[in-house]
């Protein structure tokens, strides 16, 4: 069928074009699309430095309603409005286990946006070959083919540009913190980066009760709605800055990275207090290097450890994040600022800026 989806060129950022979507396959259904969020993964991927093959339809964060269904769906149905988080084959040992952000075919599913057997549903109006499977969804379109092992049923009432982030940002940040460091109530937690993955980590611990909670960021408004959001302590500037600010503040128990920035992690190492642990999301650039005290990480028993999507097992995850939000513990409508389809552009130049902490792409003028 005729979609309209945004495509990605290298050296030409984005594009709303014409394009063929084919039926959904095995485990397959065709989503028409509400709203989708953008990511900086997404960002990364438009680059070129995350190795999904160009041109490609992105996007990750999708929420929309099933319109058709494949061969062997079960558990799905016409019409039901489901949220696409990501990728995942449902059959190797860690998916088994409920570790999908750990699942064998990840690397195939999400970066190189293809079926497990290499093809993508879809292409160019004249034919041309395109990655159409990024994230086993690529919404950055008014349809979609997705796997059912990535989607999760929603409620109907809530509006679908406060649902995308659930997908995949606002998963990352509050998973990591809930379900992978679980600080005990007044303990204190320090947070580097205030992007959607890094507020939601801000938001998680203020819900957890932490009594200390430390934002790092270059960004005054950012820095300023992590502290409405919860934070008690905003540290901006360079490292010497940072350093004397962290001096002032005193150790915490745990730190959560999302810039990726080496400098930052050794910090975040030296603050830690005995059997702290620093947590990384933030995606450094391959090969990136660390330099850590090995003494102080045993005779303190502190440690480090890197996270994909916080961990979380999406099909649980995502309606306990429903939840929180339902009782006022979850305020995405402070993170998200909402653009139609054909601002895509403005919406990614928005996130590249810092002018805006989540665009979601509303898709309803589009079809």
């Amino acid at each position: 069928m005729k979609v309209r989806a945004a495509v990605a060129r290298a050296g030409q950022g984005l594009s709303i074009e014409n394009c063929e979507l084919a039926e959904p396959g095995e485990q397959e259904v065709r989503v028409k699309v509400e709203a989708t969020g953008i990511c900086h993964t997404d960002l990364i991927a438009l680059s070129g430095n995350l190795g999904t093959p160009l041109p490609a339809v992105l996007g990750h964060e999708g929420v929309g309603r099933i319109e058709a269904s494949g061969p062997g769906v079960t558990g799905f149905s016409t019409g039901q409005r489901v949220l696409m988080s990501f990728g995942a084959c449902g059959g190797c040992s860690s998916c088994q286990r409920a570790e999908p952000a750990y699942c064998h075919q990840a690397m195939t599913l999400n970066l190189a946006g293809t079926r497990l057997d290499g093809s993508s549903p879809v292409q160019g109006e004249n034919g041309e070959p395109l990655t159409g499977h990024f994230f086993a969804q690529s919404s950055f379109a008014t349809h979609c083919i997705a796997r059912t092992t990535n989607l999760v049923a929603l409620p109907d009432d809530i509006p679908a540009e406060h649902l995308a982030p659930l997908a995949c940002s606002a998963q990352t940040g509050l998973s990591s913190v809930v379900t992978l460091l679980r600080p005990a109530a007044g303990s204190r937690l320090a947070v580097f980066g205030c992007g959607t993955v890094g507020l939601s980590a801000v938001i998680a611990a203020r819900n957890l009760g932490c009594k200390v909670i430390v934002a790092i960021d270059r960004n005054p408004d950012r820095l300023a709605l992590a502290k409405e959001l919860g934070a008690t302590h905003l540290l901006q500037g360079d490292m010497e800055a940072l350093k004397a600010q962290f001096k002032d503040i005193g150790p915490v128990h745990n730190v959560f990275d999302t810039t990726g920035v080496p400098a930052l992690i050794a910090l975040g190492m030296a603050s830690l207090l005995p059997q702290g642990k620093v947590l990384l999301a933030g995606v450094s650039p391959t090969g990136t290097e660390l330099k850590v005290d090995l003494q102080a990480m045993v005779f303190g028993g502190r440690s480090l450890a890197g996270t994909i999507e916080g961990n979380a097992n999406p099909r649980d995850f995502i309606p306990d994040m429903v939840h929180w939000y339902r009782e006022g513990k979850l305020p995405l409508d402070r993170l998200v600022r909402c653009y139609d389809f054909e601002q895509i552009d403005q919406a990614v130049e928005d996130l590249r800026s810092g002018a805006v902490v989540k665009p979601v792409l509303r898709m309803a003028t589009s079809h």
